[in-house]
């Protein structure tokens, strides 16, 4: 029997965060009917100004799971954006004028372990069932898919490009928080049939726990 066929059902109770401070505003803002820049929340973002808000909050999925992981461990979790500054400085994001390189498994993994004291580990190649298996350890598994796996029954023609975040499974399905989720819809504990995880997944990501 494989990881991905053992029946013990998985469901690790992690605090959820979207990329942007406003959940509920999230499909308005992917659909360009509200920027960013106006989220009414923007400042629990720890952005100097709210256009530097904006600027970070559309790369921000990679600081949303690390966030999340912290809250769960940790009991709190830092401000996005000064995180992202973090990571930056860390080589974990490189930063241009009008975009962002990242985010950088290996730099960020050495950086969530000096900064933060968790097990972080790159993993170029992972399997579901190493998936599975992560989970059943006890860690969290922040996994590289398509942004549209926030979307039932979407095909996208490329895998990768957004981070989410892997907390629990069971027989069918993995379960994710997913920074750029729809609410009530597809942000947390959003089940994704195994069956179809591979339209999205990249087959890489980072594993995270609790101690380095």
């Amino acid at each position: 029997m494989t990881a991905v066929d053992a029946p013990r059902a998985i469901r690790h109770p992690v605090p959820y965060y979207a990329q942007w401070e406003s959940p509920g505003l999230v499909p308005a803002i992917i659909a360009g009917d509200v920027r960013a820049a106006d989220d009414p929340l923007w400042q629990k973002s720890g952005a100097a100004t709210a256009e530097e808000y904006g600027f970070w909050s559309w790369r921000m999925c990679g600081m949303a799971c690390l966030r999340m992981a912290l809250d769960h461990w940790r009991g709190g979790a830092p401000p996005s954006v000064p995180l992202a500054e973090e990571c930056r400085e860390a080589g974990a994001y490189v930063r241009h004028a009008d975009r962002v390189d990242g985010l950088i498994y290996a730099p960020f993994a050495a950086y969530a372990q000096r900064r933060w004291g968790l097990f972080a580990e790159s993993r170029p190649e992972l399997s579901t069932a190493e998936i599975r298996d992560e989970l059943s350890a006890g860690r969290l598994v922040m996994l590289s898919v398509h942004p549209s796996i926030r979307t039932p029954g979407a095909r996208p023609t490329t895998r990768g490009g957004h981070l989410v975040l892997a907390v629990g499974a069971d027989d069918g399905h993995l379960l994710i928080h997913n920074p750029s989720g729809f609410p009530d819809e597809s942000q947390e504990f959003a089940r994704v049939p195994w069956a179809e995880l591979g339209h999205f997944y990249a087959g890489r990501g980072v594993v995270l726990g609790p101690h380095a």
